[in-house]
């Protein structure tokens, strides 16, 4: 896997993880990554990540 660097604004970084889990489930939604990547992507498990 390929780590990427991406600049966002200062207030969204106390919520990080929402914010990973955000662009994840984003790229699953837009066809993107699967479900498993997505799921990888965000530190969830396969099933968490349809619910978030």
């Amino acid at each position: 896997m390929t780590t990427m660097t991406l600049q966002v604004p200062d207030f969204l970084e106390k919520d990080h993880e929402d914010t990973v889990r955000f662009f994840a489930a984003k790229l699953y939604e837009s066809g993107k990554l699967s479900l498993g990547q997505a799921s990888q992507v965000a530190n969830m498990g396969k099933w968490e990540l349809p619910k978030f």
